[in-house]
């Protein structure tokens, strides 16, 4: 069974949750908050697989309820919920350490399998909040003496990437899977898991999140 913590400020959204989520037979609704506070306290006493976060709500705010609870119950993942389809909800939840982000209004289906995915050790973010992610950090861009963007890999930790770990990353940043990185490259799901291993190595980061939220810091994903 996959333990659940439900956090939201709003009574019937908990209950539809809890509703959606009951109807599976490998997840269980172990409790509900409705306020960061709250969520941080009964983490750290029910220490669930997975809690979904509210971003608006009274008090500590869910990326700071987030913040706290990844950095105190590692193999809790969270997931950031949010009615906005909002650019900097997004990346602040990955960098407090969220493992994924839906919208309220996603499919049942779609929630119940973030919650799975997360689960299992993989990222959920969705193409849309990617593409808004790269929007924003357009101008963000690292840049050389002259004023062009720099090339990333030239130096640092990626600059010991190999060019299959470097399209891996960028798989990765693009919120790919690792069966659709598997199939974009045509190689094993097992080698991919290889090589996700060593990127996080090679650059010291946690997760494949942090992967993420690293190649859009350092730009290695560009707007077209």
């Amino acid at each position: 069974m996959i333990s659940v913590l439900l956090v939201d400020d709003q009574s019937l959204l908990r209950l539809g949750f809890r509703m959606v989520l009951e109807a599976e037979d490998d997840l269980d609704v172990v409790g509900e908050a409705g306020d960061g506070a709250t969520a941080v306290r009964m983490a750290r006493e029910l220490n669930p697989d997975v809690v979904l976060m509210d971003v608006r709500m009274p008090g500590t705010n869910g990326i700071e309820a987030t913040g706290q609870i990844t950095a105190t119950l590692p193999e809790t993942k969270v997931i950031i919920l949010t009615t906005f389809d909002l650019d900097e909800y997004a990346f602040a939840g990955l960098r407090a350490g969220a493992s994924g982000f839906q919208l309220k209004d996603s499919e049942p289906a779609e929630l119940v399998g973030a919650i799975r995915t997360v689960h299992s050790g993989d990222a959920v973010v969705s193409p849309r909040i990617t593409r808004r992610m790269l929007e924003m950090f357009a101008d963000r861009l690292p840049q050389d003496a002259e004023g062009a963007v720099a090339d990333p890999t030239s130096a640092g930790p990626a600059s010991h990437l190999t060019e299959r770990e470097r399209e891996v990353l960028l798989a990765i940043a693009h919120g790919l899977s690792n069966s659709e990185i598997a199939a974009r490259l045509y190689v094993s799901e097992a080698t991919v898991k290889t090589h996700v291993g060593k990127v996080l190595a090679k650059l010291g980061l946690r997760d494949r999140v942090q992967a993420v939220v690293y190649a859009y810091e350092t730009g290695l994903i560009r707007p077209a």
